[in-house]
């Protein structure tokens, strides 16, 4: 978690994955040890489709404005809720302020007035940066167990080859 932070910081003042992405890159190889090829693919791949926070934010905020509205959710409401959150999170571009713009469409597909954002604008700002270090915390997480697993995977003494082939020819 140490040597995350200084890319958590950056993360968090600049509310963009998409601007952080170079150091992040960076740090994961240089300090975390993760090999270049599963970096240079999984950070990038995060910072697109993994936006964790972003979805949550979305749909605490949905289920926080129905109860200021007093909008009962239906079991059918609040699937659609998260459905929609976890969809539009994954094409929700790495740029700061973006999620506040998708909430909108969540707000409308369930029938909760979109002009209730502006309950959520005065804090979203700051709730932006912590979304953006949770993504970007979850980008270097994600990067660090993929390494492992490969790493690991090439130190195997028994490959799927070396097994089939022992099968073949039990003598060697």
């Amino acid at each position: 978690m140490l040597k995350m932070r200084e890319v958590l910081v950056t993360a968090f003042s600049t509310s963009s994955s998409g601007g952080t992405m170079p150091f992040t890159m960076k740090t994961t190889e240089q300090e975390l040890g993760v090999s270049k090829p599963v970096s240079g693919f999984v950070i990038p791949l995060g910072a697109t489709i993994n936006m964790d926070g972003t979805a949550l934010f979305q749909g605490v905020s949905a289920i926080f404005l129905a109860n200021i509205y007093g909008i009962p959710l239906t079991l059918f409401d609040q699937v659609s809720i998260v459905g929609l959150a976890v969809v539009a999170s994954i094409g929700t571009a790495a740029v700061p302020g973006v999620g506040i713009v998708i909430l909108t469409l969540i707000l409308v597909a369930v029938r909760i007035p979109p002009e209730g954002i502006l309950f959520i604008l005065p804090v979203n700002n700051i709730l932006d940066m912590a979304r953006t270090a949770v993504n970007v915390m979850g980008d270097m997480t994600c990067a660090i167990y993929i390494d492992a697993v490969e790493k690991q995977r090439e130190e195997s003494p028994t490959s799927p080859s070396t097994a089939a082939t022992q099968e073949l020819n039990p003598t060697t």
